[in-house]
């Protein structure tokens, strides 16, 4: 479990992407990721960057050092280390390259940075808020948070609107941004919550909080935590240490130095008698009791019995990808459905879960890919392998590092190479 607290003391956020549909051409021989993003295939020439359509129409010339991927209708674009610019998805210029940084747009306000100071673009590129703060966010909820020079000695937060009007007094010494109608502030070394109309809908009291998120969030000190919901009440005592999000309608805890969950009541269903937890999917979740691994259900039913390792270095064990979880026992690596059966035997030495249909697995000291049924799809041939992600894989064959498709095709760095996926064991 990973201490939510962990959040440094101001950030820039990125501001939210759409999902994106990859697809990529058969031959990357040119070292360049040639892959389609949405419709639109980076290119390269001479060591710089541009894109074109799949029908090869070239939408930007290959002048940039670096190329983002593109998010939605935008991408950002590096001239040098310190020019960056966004264009946008016909190849038109939205920002210039004359920026040190830029986020991508969130609320009709792209955020820059530049000679060491934030301020924020119009979606034609066009200066709206002066480069006058020393840090800011994006924006969320249409507020973004700034820091305010008081003088020589002090600054303060507060938050602007999409116009950069100062929305309340700089009084804080931390915020963060909006989430669900609610920004965490801390006045010295406590924290609280305000509204959008500036209102402490809980004052600064508490030495730690957890952003809201579902509707519920953790507060207290350093003894112990309770969980809130929005109505601002504590739905537990305060014995609570650590948690993770909600997942699967249950919140992880620990407690006493053991771990457990809790349902959105602030009911403990799985009590915190576990040494390690994870995050629940598909029902289900690891725990481990001693040195023993199992699995567990959203209602602490056991169904992967504690009888399991993890002491092999590759993978994350115990967590459902394709309906599938890795496991180990005495040495060996295998596979689990749902019910706990056993669905590929313990027949590895190493492994990766299952990613797009395929996991990479290692036998005799080689490493090839399985499908969920437990067939061979590539032999045990490579040096290494990596799981599948966006239709592609990089192997290491005779030294050399290649990429395969899902076909098990290589598809860069292939001089000499035939289809791995046509070779028998």
């Amino acid at each position: 479990m990973k201490n939510l607290l962990a959040i440094l003391a101001f950030i820039l956020l990125l501001a939210p992407t759409t999902a994106q549909n990859v697809e990529f051409v058969d031959n990357e021989e040119c070292g360049c990721e040639l892959k389609y993003v949405d419709g639109i295939q980076t290119t390269s020439e001479n060591g710089l960057f541009g894109f074109r359509l799949a029908d090869g129409t070239q939408i930007a010339p290959n002048i940039y050092r670096y190329v983002d991927e593109f998010h939605g209708d935008y991408c950002k674009v590096y001239l040098d280390d310190n020019q960056c610019g966004m264009i946008d998805r016909n190849g038109n210029t939205i920002v210039p390259c004359l920026y040190a940084g830029l986020e991508y747009p969130s609320c009709g306000r792209i955020l820059a940075v530049r000679n060491g100071l934030a301020g924020f673009l119009d979606m034609h590129g066009n200066e709206v808020i002066p480069f006058t703060y020393r840090m800011a966010s994006s924006f969320s909820e249409n507020c973004a948070c700034i820091f305010v020079t008081i003088d020589s000695f002090f600054s303060a937060c507060t938050f602007i609107d999409t116009l950069g009007r100062q929305l309340f007094e700089p009084v804080y010494q931390n915020i963060r941004p909006f989430n669900e109608g609610y920004a965490l502030i801390r006045r010295y070394d406590r924290w609280g919550m305000m509204d959008h109309n500036g209102q402490e809908v809980l004052p600064p009291q508490y030495e730690v909080m957890t952003s809201n998120v579902n509707g519920y969030f953790f507060a207290g000190d350093a003894d112990g935590w309770a969980l809130f919901d929005y109505q601002f009440m504590p739905l537990t005592d305060y014995v609570y240490t650590d948690a993770t999000p909600m997942s699967d309608n249950r919140i992880g805890v620990k407690r006493n130095g053991k771990y457990g969950f809790l349902d959105p009541t602030g009911r403990e269903v799985i009590p915190c008698i576990y040494d390690e937890t994870g995050i629940f999917s598909m029902g289900r979740t690891l725990a481990r009791l001693g040195e023993h691994y199992g699995i567990i259900d959203t209602l602490g039913n056991i169904i992967l019995p504690f009888e399991y390792e993890d002491k092999t270095p590759k993978g994350i064990k115990y967590m459902y990808y394709d309906s599938l979880a890795m496991v180990e026992k005495d040495g060996k690596i295998g596979f689990v459905d749902l019910d706990g059966k056993l669905a590929i035997p313990f027949y590895f030495e190493e492994g990766y879960p299952f990613s797009e249909g395929l996991a990479c697995v290692k036998h005799n000291g080689m490493w090839g890919y399985i499908t969920t049924t437990g067939e061979v799809f590539m032999p045990f041939i490579f040096q290494h392998a990596s799981p599948y992600r966006w239709g592609r894989a990089e192997v290491v064959y005779m030294g050399n590092v290649s990429r395969v498709d899902r076909r098990g095709k290589c598809v860069k760095n292939c001089k000499g190479v035939i289809a791995w996926r046509n070779w028998k064991e």
